[in-house]
């Protein structure tokens, strides 16, 4: 059974964030060996909003949505290894976009294109590599 949460940068738990960091650490920089700067100094910010689904034990998903002229940029996504293909990361897109207002855009590992298309995502322009992984710019028209 999993949980969905929400909270706002600066009504964040510290026992959450540590989770939460600690999640996009194990995915993003141990297990896709990409080493960069994850505390960006917007996940604080009372813009930016957090989304994740947790079970009673762990956080299994993750997202933030930061705050954007004329609407939002999707980032973080993730989820933790034991819990893949459980649809996760579909529930918090679903979560995230309910009732969201203007345009949004997000830059998606190429292979993941689908789950963003499936929200009204577009891509658009060149692919590129952001750490040695395959990326693209999606948007979502407002």
């Amino acid at each position: 059974m999993t949980t969905l949460h929400r909270a706002a940068g600066p009504d964040l738990a510290a026992a959450d964030l540590y989770e939460i960091l600690r999640l996009r650490s194990e995915v993003f920089v141990v297990e896709q060996d990409c080493v960069y700067a994850d505390i960006d100094g917007r996940d604080l910010l009372p813009e930016t909003q957090h989304l994740w689904l947790a079970s009673d034990t762990e956080i299994l998903a993750y997202l933030r949505v930061l705050a954007e002229p004329g609407g939002g940029r999707i980032g973080r996504v993730v989820t933790a290894k034991s819990a893949r293909g459980q649809g996760l990361a579909a529930q918090l897109m679903a979560a995230a976009l309910d009732g969201a207002v203007g345009e949004f855009v997000l830059d998606a590992q190429t292979y993941a294109q689908g789950l963003y298309a499936r929200f009204g995502f577009v891509a658009e322009g060149a692919e590129y590599l952001e750490d040695g992984i395959p990326h693209i710019t999606m948007r979502r028209p407002g």
